[in-house]
């Protein structure tokens, strides 16, 4: 299952996207992770600032 990414907390810095290892998060007014392409290892979750993402 791919991550879940709170809108309401993510202030769009762009840490999930550089710490992804298979660019399956881009920005746009927040974080959007592609399913097809998440592989559910939590290294976005590990490098949000603001807890904004969960698994």
């Amino acid at each position: 299952m791919p991550v879940t990414i709170n809108k309401d907390l993510c202030i769009a810095c762009g840490a999930c996207v550089a710490g992804c290892p298979v660019e399956a998060l881009t920005l746009e007014d927040t974080a959007v992770c592609n399913p097809d392409v998440c592989i559910d290892c939590g290294a976005c979750v590990a490098t949000c600032p603001v807890e904004a993402i969960s698994q």
